[in-house]
């Protein structure tokens, strides 16, 4: 439901796809994107209690860019860079900012980051992960280039998302229609083995409606949300399987469909043993959470 960086097919989504279909949705992403940004807002909140005034900082696949614009108004002093391997998508993210800041845009896949080891304070990246699977090799790079005492912080998915369409195909064939997400406990354990220190890991759900199935396929298609599994049978299966499927998806009392959305926050530091620094808290993220109601 958002940016992406190549994925290696053995993780099961065909990354050449992925990148196909966010090169596609980038002229319209913005305008189907109020989801994505609910969620960048809802993570860079989390940016209140780390006090860290970063030198550098990556908004990793940045997309159209919106928060790398959120990191320029927040560090008015650091160097934002914004990184995506969907060129088409950065065309507009380097419109971001004023005349006098822009984003220093970097088109390149998120698993082989052309920057220094230790360059970088902060690593901020909403929705990227649900198409890098595994994250490890992600993971690992970002490490790489976080200094020692930097932050990441991210959001992703979870498996519970769009279950009821996964549940409708379900009821029509035995194809893959919707790629699995990653449980938060998995990804908080690839964490630990590239070498991130006191991740933390918290977990919330959002209901979207729509008055209808073809509605909410849409707007997957306009945010670049497409099947991209490796052996996906093209297409929707045909007509007649569209048909069944769209039948079998379960309205609610008032007619519209829902569509769950799992959204998994992350946070983590460079390396094991770096001490929180002076006046500075570390607590768990479901603390801080303000109480929110479901998209409608």
């Amino acid at each position: 439901m958002a940016r992406i960086a190549e994925t290696d097919e053995s993780g099961g989504l065909d990354g050449a796809a992925v990148r196909r279909h966010f090169e596609r949705a980038a002229e319209g992403f913005d305008a189907a994107a109020a989801l994505p940004r609910e969620i960048g807002e809802r993570l860079l909140e989390r940016l209140d209690v780390i006090r860290l005034q970063p030198a550098r900082a990556l908004d990793l696949g940045a997309g159209t860019g919106a928060v790398a614009e959120a990191l320029l108004r927040r560090y008015r002093g650091a160097q934002i860079y914004a990184v995506d391997s969907a060129a088409a998508m950065l065309d507009l993210a380097r419109r971001r900012g004023g005349w006098r800041r822009r984003p220093r845009v970097v088109c390149a896949d998120a698993g082989r980051l052309p920057l220094a080891a230790d360059s970088l304070d902060m690593v901020v990246s909403n929705l990227m992960l649900p198409w890098c699977l595994p994250p490890d090799a992600v993971f690992a790079e970002i490490r790489r280039v976080l200094a020692p005492d930097g932050v990441l912080l991210f959001s992703t998915l979870g498996p519970d998302t769009l279950a009821e369409l996964r549940s409708a195909w379900a009821q029509v064939d035995a194809q893959p229609h919707v790629h699995p997400f990653m449980d938060m406990h998995d990804i908080g354990d690839a964490l630990l083995r590239a070498g991130f220190a006191d991740p933390v890991m918290d977990a919330e759900r959002l209901q979207v409606t729509y008055p209808d199935v073809p509605a909410l396929l849409r707007e997957l298609k306009s945010l670049g949300a497409g099947n991209a599994l490796v052996g996906r049978a093209p297409g929707l299966g045909g007509r007649g399987r569209l048909k069944a499927m769209i039948e079998a998806y379960e309205p609610g009392a008032d007619g519209r469909i829902r569509a769950t959305c799992e959204v998994v926050y992350g946070l983590a530091w460079g390396a094991a043993g770096v001490p929180a620094r002076s006046g500075e808290a570390r607590v768990p993220l479901e603390t801080l959470r303000r109480p929110r109601r479901a998209r409608e």
